[in-house]
């Protein structure tokens, strides 16, 4: 929007009557008719209105109560008079607050009794059935029997106080009433009509007042939800030059017709949120003390920041196009000039004909803007489709082999095209539809495509050719070494997948095998790939007529593993001594530690035996005991087993001296093993 004198922004409600999305109807349409309209890929719409004011003038927008918030973030008002313009409307709370300040409130739904007694002291005349007239003493309620079934029944009865004395009405008696003061009775029909006003509508008025003298060209704009804009695709690939057609599709959802209104699409992903600025905020405020003698004033301190005005910062901006890594998806850009999309006509063979573009590319801040170029007319409630972009495209046929739907089993590969954007313009996300041989191909879907970008997609099966992949995995000791008792492995893990495909058709076809990338491996086999992105490799290959080909994929996982040798068990030991993929001189070593392990393994042994027997010779010697102890030491079996105690004892004694011979063989050999162990550098 052009800047001028007076530039005003003002807060305020509005919302759009397009299914709360959009701007609504044409109240102060003859005034300021909607001229200029910008549509964002990210859902929101740019509205400017325009138009001539002579003078003081006013103008009204209704807007939908859901988009209240949008429209008092982003309206802009610009009046070259210089004056100020006045913005007013209702809050969200206009409708209780009025009701409540009103001399009858009607806030809440009261009821008759309630209106009653709220105006207590208040003149009231009554028709019940007579003309009573007085001044409203209260409402009090009483139990009395239904008239139906005779159960208590809660009742209202009016007090009024007359000139006869106090007059006790039961109000289902009263037929009609008024009050005496002119005031309360012009407040009642005040609530009446607001509520009706409230009661039939869901939107909101703003009403701006321009003020200046003579006559100017005055404009407000105002950004909202709308529906999103689409766009799709159309591709020939039977054309000698691929013949690429994009179409915008556009929904006015609103309430308002677009007469010839300046219309813009634009593609990106502006920031974009909903802030609840409609509502009345109220902040708590303390309670303090009157200022007297002794009594401090409340104070606040803001939080300091460094900074330094001085230093300024600058950033350089690449116009490089991304290099093409296959990966489909969406990329933010910086367009910095104006493009057209080619336009000279190409009198080709296909199905699509030329049509004229409508619309021009251009930068829009860090976006890009698709404008229309005739002005667009669109009743509400309408959509319709917009040509977008014409050009011929860059493409060449191919087919596409997945190697993860290939392991499932034999499988079709699919249609594909290489693109390259060549049509001069960016190219939002969108569906294809694409014709080959004067007929449709298939349907296919693609990202954001920068201009000269490279892009694959795919739009069926080739039912001519037929695929499939095996996959396994070996592992090859590369290198063994040993320092500090601890035996180093590294290994190199395989991972290796053949893919076949055999051609059943009279065409030689192109052959694009996407191989899936192991994390944290290398490529062996083959060396060249046609590309690569984050997660594929892209083999290509020719699949000759009636033939058949094999793609034989390695990829290569360096592994370590450590292994503390004075830990693992004998078995363990002896399998990697007799292992012929470790080197001779690591077997060797090994070797000779597992004659040592055995030699301290078979002490250990002995030791345990030892300590088994001794254990034995001690329940024995238990048993005897107890047998003497029952028996007694003078009678003649106690004498016997008192001999056998005695042998036990020299018995137990000559298995200690053998536990401490065995305990210190048990210690030197497994010193052998640690010393040798420990000593060893491979």
């Amino acid at each position: 929007m052009k800047k001028c004198t007076g530039l005003w922004y003002a807060v305020f409600l509005a919302a759009v009557t397009l299914n709360a999305q959009s701007p609504a109807g044409p109240p102060g349409e003859a005034g300021l008719p909607v001229r200029r309209i910008a549509l964002f890929s990210s859902g929101m719409g740019y509205f400017e209105h325009s138009g001539s004011v002579s003078g003081n003038g006013e103008f009204t927008l209704s807007f939908d109560l859901e988009a209240v918030d949008d429209a008092l973030k982003s309206l802009v008002i610009n009046d070259p008079s210089g004056a100020s313009p006045s913005v007013s409307y209702p809050s969200e709370e206009t409708l209780e607050r009025t009701l409540q300040s009103l001399g009858i409130d009607l806030s809440g739904h009261p009821g008759t009794a309630e209106i009653f007694a709220a105006q207590r002291g208040a003149e009231l005349e009554v028709s019940a059935p007579n003309p009573v007239g007085g001044r409203i003493v209260g409402v009090e309620y009483r139990s009395i029997p239904s008239p139906e079934n005779g159960s208590p029944a809660r009742e209202a009865y009016l007090s009024l106080h007359t000139g006869e004395g106090i007059r006790i009405i039961a109000l289902r008696e009263i037929r009609s009433f008024a009050f005496k003061d002119p005031s309360l009775n012009g407040d009642l029909t005040r609530a009446l009509d607001l509520i009706a006003l409230n009661r039939t509508t869901e939107t909101r008025n703003l009403r701006v007042q321009f003020s200046g003298g003579g006559s100017r060209q005055v404009s407000l704009s105002y950004v909202v939800s709308v529906p999103v804009w689409k766009v799709s695709y159309r591709l020939d690939l039977g054309q000698s030059k691929p013949l690429f057609q994009g179409w915008a599709i556009i929904d006015n959802n609103s309430g308002a017709d677009w007469n010839g209104v300046e219309l813009s699409l634009v593609s990106g992903r502006p920031v974009s949120f909903i802030q609840r600025l409609y509502p009345p905020y109220y902040l708590d405020r303390p309670t303090l003390p009157l200022a007297i003698a002794g009594t401090a004033r409340a104070r606040s301190h803001a939080a300091g920041y460094g900074r330094d005005d001085d230093k300024a910062y600058s950033e350089e901006e690449s116009l490089a196009e991304p290099a093409y890594d296959g990966v489909m998806r969406e990329e933010s850009f910086v367009q910095k000039s104006t493009r057209t999309p080619a336009a000279a006509p190409i009198p080709l063979p296909g199905i699509l004909n030329r049509i004229q573009a409508s619309a021009g590319g251009s930068a829009a801040g860090d976006q890009f803007s698709y404008r229309i170029k005739n002005p667009v007319t669109l009743p509400r409630r309408q959509s319709a489709m917009i040509p977008l972009v014409e050009g011929n495209m860059g493409a060449s046929k191919t087919l596409l082999l997945s190697g993860s739907r290939a392991l499932a089993g034999a499988m079709h590969p699919e249609l594909a095209a290489e693109l390259t954007n060549t049509t001069g313009m960016k190219l939002p996300a969108g569906p294809i539809t694409v014709f080959d041989g004067g007929t449709y191909a298939g349907d296919a879907l693609i990202e954001f495509f920068s201009e000269q970008d490279r892009r694959l997609i795919t739009y069926g099966e080739d039912l001519s050719v037929t695929a499939s992949a095996i996959q396994g995995v070996n592992r090859r000791i590369s290198a063994v070494t040993i320092s500090a008792g601890v035996m180093t492995i590294n290994r190199r893990q395989i991972h290796e997948r053949i893919y076949t495909a055999r051609n059943a058709s009279t065409e030689a076809k192109r052959l694009i095998i996407e191989h899936p990338v192991t994390g944290g491996a290398v490529l062996l086999e083959p060396k060249n790939y046609l590309e690569k992105t984050d997660s594929l490799y892209r083999f290509v290959h020719n699949l000759p007529a009636g033939g058949e080909i094999t793609l034989k994929v390695e990829e290569e996982t360096p592994l370590t593993e450590r292994i503390t040798l004075t830990q693992i068990r004998l078995e363990t030991f002896i399998s990697y001594s007799s292992n012929q993929e470790i080197p001779q001189p690591v077997r060797t070593a090994l070797a000779r530690a597992v004659e040592l392990r055995q030699k301290a393994d078979g002490a250990k042994q002995a030791l345990a035996d030892l300590e088994t027997r001794r254990g034995r010779l001690f329940t024995e010697q238990e048993r005897i005991r107890q047998n003497l102890g029952a028996v007694g030491a003078s009678s003649d079996l106690g004498r016997e087993y008192m001999k056998r105690m005695t042998a036990l004892d020299g018995d137990i004694e000559g298995v200690h001296r053998e536990l401490e011979a065995a305990g210190s063989l048990v210690k030197s050999s497994q010193k052998d093993v640690d010393d040798y162990i420990g000593g060893l550098k491979l």
